[in-house]
This record gives C-alpha cells, sequence and structure tokens, in this order.
C-alpha cells in the first residue's frame, strides 16, 4: 500500500458539493466534472464561447460531458479546442465521441503523447504488483489501446502558451506518461495537474468511490518511469499552487494542501514509490517521441 499524506476536509475546493456527475466551480471561470473515478476541467467563464475542456474522461462519458458545457456555457456550447494532459484510456475515452459531435475542435497534446493519439503506439502494460487494492488488481483488464484522432491532432505550442487564454500555460510533467502535461495561472496560483499528482488514493476502489482526500503521487500501477515523475512533482511545487484540480479526487485549495505538495514533492521516493516493481529498475521511457521503450526483463 502506497503511504499516504492526508488533507482535511476544510482543503476542499468544492467543499459544499456531494454529487458526483456534477459541475463543481472553484473559481469564476474554473470548474471541473466529476464522473465518479476522473475529473475533466471546464476552463473559461459561464455563457462564454471563449472556452476549452481538459481531459476527456472514461468512455462513455460524452453525453455528461455535453450536458455540463451546455449548462455552463449555453445550449450547443462547443468548445475553442480540447486539450489533454495525457492519452491513457481514463482520460481520452470519450475523445473520439466528443469530436465526432462538436466536429472541428482542435485536440492539442505534447509531442511525446502523439504516438497514443494517432493510433501508433500502446502505452506499457500496467503493473498489478503494485499500490494494493483492488483497482491495482484489475488494471491488466483495462484498456491501453491507442485512440486515433489524427485529423483533429495538433501539437502544443513550444512557448508553453494556451491560445485564447494567455494568463495559462502548459507545463511538461512527464513519467506517468512521456507526454504528461499539466497547467498553471499564475493570478491565482491554480494548477490542473492531469496525474502528476492526485487527491485520493486511485488504487483502492474504496477510495476511489468514497473520494477520500489524500495526497498522492501518480497512481502506481500506471506509472513507468518514477524518476521522471519525481521531477515533475518538484516542478509543480516549486510553482506553490494554492488551487488543484486533479484528474483523481477532488480539488483542493489553501497552504494546507501547498504544505502536503511540498511535502509528497520533498519525500516523493519514500511517500510515491513503490518499493518493488517492473518499472522501478528498469522505466519504459519514450524514444525520440515514438514510442516506449519495452522494459528489460
Amino acid at each position: 500500500m502506497p503511504a499516504q499524506i492526508p488533507l482535511d476536509e476544510a482543503l476542499r475546493a468544492d467543499h459544499a458539493d456531494e454529487d458526483t456527475d456534477k459541475t463543481h466551480e472553484v473559481a469564476p471561470d474554473l470548474a471541473y466534472l466529476r464522473l465518479t473515478a476522473v475529473n475533466v476541467a471546464l476552463l473559461g467563464a459561464p455563457h462564454s464561447a471563449e472556452w476549452v475542456l481538459i481531459d476527456t474522461g472514461l468512455p462513455g462519458s460524452a453525453a455528461k460531458i455535453r450536458d455540463a458545457a451546455n449548462s455552463r456555457f449555453g445550449d450547443n456550447a462547443r468548445p475553442k479546442a480540447i486539450w489533454m494532459t495525457h492519452a491513457h484510456t481514463d482520460h481520452a475515452g470519450s475523445l473520439q465521441d466528443l469530436l465526432e459531435f462538436w466536429g472541428d475542435v482542435p485536440v492539442h497534446a505534447h509531442p511525446l503523447e502523439r504516438p497514443y493519439l494517432t493510433g501508433q503506439a500502446a502505452y506499457p502494460p500496467a503493473d498489478p504488483t503494485v499500490g494494493g487494492g483492488l483497482f491495482t488488481l484489475m488494471s491488466p483488464m483495462l484498456s491501453r489501446e491507442p485512440v486515433d484522432v489524427s485529423r483533429w491532432l495538433q501539437d502544443v505550442p513550444q512557448d508553453g502558451s494556451m491560445p485564447g487564454f494567455p494568463e495559462w500555460r502548459w507545463v511538461h510533467t512527464p513519467g506517468h506518461t512521456p507526454g504528461h502535461i499539466s497547467f498553471f495561472r499564475q493570478r491565482d496560483a491554480a494548477v490542473l495537474a492531469g496525474d502528476a499528482f492526485i487527491t485520493t488514493r486511485q488504487e483502492s476502489v474504496y477510495a476511489i468511490m468514497t473520494q477520500s482526500l489524500e495526497m498522492h503521487g501518480p497512481p502506481q500501477c500506471f506509472t513507468p518511469d518514477w524518476a521522471s515523475s519525481a521531477e515533475s512533482v518538484r516542478k509543480l511545487a516549486a510553482l506553490r499552487p494554492d488551487l488543484a484540480i486533479c484528474g483523481h479526487g477532488r480539488a483542493v485549495r489553501g497552504p494546507g494542501f501547498l504544505q502536503a505538495l511540498e511535502q509528497l514533492a520533498r519525500d516523493f521516493e519514500s511517500i510515491a514509490v513503490p518499493k518493488s516493481g517492473r518499472y522501478l529498475d528498469h522505466p519504459a521511457t519514450a524514444e525520440n517521441g515514438e514510442a516506449y521503450v519495452k522494459p528489460k526483463g
């Protein structure tokens, strides 16, 4: 079982809202949709045509995402773009359905994530020996096949910008996947962390269902490069965020959250990294931005 850093319930940014499958506003122009096991973010002011979607959840989530967008931005809302933190099935599972419905909406992703969004490469196998919990044991059964959204796919701008949203910038945070990115806004120190760090124990079905609040590194069974993951957490902690929406778990804010993130960054190897596992000594890394190198053994 991974070590944990408990987070006080008072740190929840959505403290008044209990329902899943509901949009939770955490800033005037920032909300997220909790889809039981995974989150997607909606970036843009309510009733505005200038908004973007961050990630697309599990397969079968498209209708809920469209309903949330229509409720927040108006009937027949259509994003200016979809930005992907990474292309794991729980984050890209409804991408094709949404694109087919919305039409000509660009998809932005890091170049190192491109092979998994063009059908060229599959992610490395999950490691069911790390983390404990039922979800970990089930992990080899979850799809790791790539989607093919070549028609809509664009590389993120090299300068770290988000066109149309000048206050935001993307940050390369590899480890969980080679092209994983997070997003940061200096004005309110808000971070959209994807799976670089998360606020629940994703290895446990019970924790997933109850959304118990804890600071964790990336999901262990799907993280093949722990050295890069550690550096990514330290990069995000150095930004000193005050508000975080992660790919899994509730949104959090406040000094107590930052203290927990700094502890995770400082002690990442003892808190987040498994004691053993197939990728611990032989990480699976990207080669030439095209595919993973198969680990030895």
